[in-house]
């Protein structure tokens, strides 16, 4: 069999320059230019929302059904961290959303071929926001494979049967993560990402070339976001601001990795969850999104912060850099802004404020379940597990 157009690769460095030069360019050539800005698209949409029961995903599925739309969630409900906070997340949106019609759940994995097809058969979205994904950078170093499997085979699934179901626009979580250890003061759409160094950036970095790869092959329109450190209320118990405000909260011992200098973009969730709608509402041919503050807080002033708005002062173990971090994450989101009208309005100090205020009326009365250090760090479960009595927006 022969192919044309294909570069001609030999052993000398030049030739293989010449290939890796003509597929970037192949590459560049899908991004849409400044002045072919889409316009949002209006009206009713039924969304199918897949990680719903979790963090951003019950954060999206809500503003969706607040401004009308009908959501249909798929959640495999692992364990990655109690599972109670994702029961309750379900429970508070079922209470808000009684209506059958608007909002459907089902629990199953996005892999179960059976499983999904059923549901893009029977419940006819036309619009897809894939937030479920194994999360955890430290984690994936310990067990590589899950994250293959819930993050590479489950997207590829997703978008194989998005492009034969007609779905008008297919948006997915990515990661800072990809950047890896990148030396540039504003981390940009346009920088290369082909160095991660962990396996769950490897997975998000893969997910975005299939993504242009489905684009191609069947110009299914998708949108990959690549979200920077997101918190606030109802957050994930293994992230760092859960865990801070947590055990701060409880006169825990909390866990300072490095010298406190290491720093991150950290996004309050009502500016991400926008920033997906956003991303929803506007069928861009494949693009790729930076999300976050676009301003970066330093560990040693995050600490500060929440014991300001806890109230007490923290016990710090001061610990070595972990393997598979990255010290720096600064959002460069010039792009969002200009073609989705993204803009950031939530600094990181009323974030925290928001966030341990929440946290003092959802865990007014608990039961605390001190884990082990190695449980702490995001390698199992989560950092501690609150027995939750009330949920609070």
């Amino acid at each position: 069999m022969k192919f044309s157009n294909v570069p001609q690769v030999s052993k000398d460095n030049e030739s293989l320059t010449d290939l890796s030069t003509t597929l970037s360019s192949d590459a560049d050539s899908c991004s849409i230019p400044d002045s072919s800005v889409v316009e949002p698209h209006t009206g009713h949409k039924k969304v199918l929302v897949t990680g719903g029961a979790g963090f951003i995903g019950s954060h999206v599925t809500e503003y969706l059904l607040n401004r009308g739309d009908s959501v249909v969630i798929v959640d495999e409900m692992n364990d990655y961290y109690d599972i109670n906070i994702k029961k309750r997340n379900l429970q508070h949106l079922r209470e808000k959303f009684p209506e059958q019609d608007r909002l459907s759940i089902h629990i199953g994995d996005v892999c179960d071929s059976e499983f999904i097809e059923t549901i893009f058969a029977d419940e006819k979205p036309e619009w897809v926001c894939h937030m479920a994904a194994r999360a955890g950078a430290r984690a994936s170093i310990q067990d590589p494979y899950v994250y293959i499997h819930s993050n590479v085979e489950a997207t590829t699934r997703l978008m194989d049967l998005s492009s034969k179901y007609g779905i008008k626009n297919f948006v997915f979580a990515s990661s800072s993560s990809v950047y890896g250890g990148s030396k540039s003061t504003f981390f940009s759409e346009d920088e290369a990402v082909d160095c991660p160094v962990s396996p769950y950036a490897a997975t998000k970095k893969a997910c975005e070339l299939l993504a242009y790869t489905y684009h191609h092959l069947y110009k299914l329109n998708v949108t990959g976001l690549r979200f920077f450190t997101v918190y606030g209320p109802r957050g994930r118990p293994d992230m760092a601001p859960f865990k801070f405000i947590d055990r701060v909260s409880r006169d825990v011992e909390i866990q300072q990795f490095g010298d406190g200098r290491s720093s991150r973009d950290y996004t309050y969730i009502d500016d991400i969850v926008d920033g997906v709608v956003r991303s929803i509402d506007r069928p861009y041919g494949y693009q790729v999104f930076n999300l976050g503050k676009g301003s970066g807080t330093s560990l040693k002033e995050f600490i500060d912060l929440v014991q300001k708005h806890v109230g007490k002062s923290a016990k710090i173990r001061v610990m070595p850099d972990q393997p598979g971090d990255v010290p720096y994450t600064c959002a460069d989101v010039s792009k969002a802004e200009r073609m989705l009208g993204y803009k950031s309005t939530i600094s990181f100090e009323e974030g925290i404020r928001r966030t341990a205020k929440w946290y003092k009326e959802a865990y007014a009365s608990h039961t605390i379940e001190i884990c082990p250090e190695s449980q702490a760090n995001g390698l199992g479960r989560a950092a501690s597990f609150v027995d939750l009595t009330k949920v609070s927006n």
